[in-house]
């Protein structure tokens, strides 16, 4: 059995963005925008664009 083309690693690969962050990845976002501070609620983040 073959395996899917997305799972398959390489230099030739085509790299694809990835459309959802993580929680920390959120939060470095939204500190730089200033919409959230230490001691600020992990849970309900606001949305972001991935960059």
């Amino acid at each position: 059995m073959s395996q899917h083309p997305s799972y398959k690693v390489g230099g030739s690969g085509i790299q694809m963005k990835r459309n959802v962050l993580k929680r920390f990845e959120r939060i470095d976002i939204l500190k730089k925008q200033k919409k959230w501070q230490e001691g600020d609620s992990i849970l309900g983040l606001a949305k972001t664009k991935s960059e």
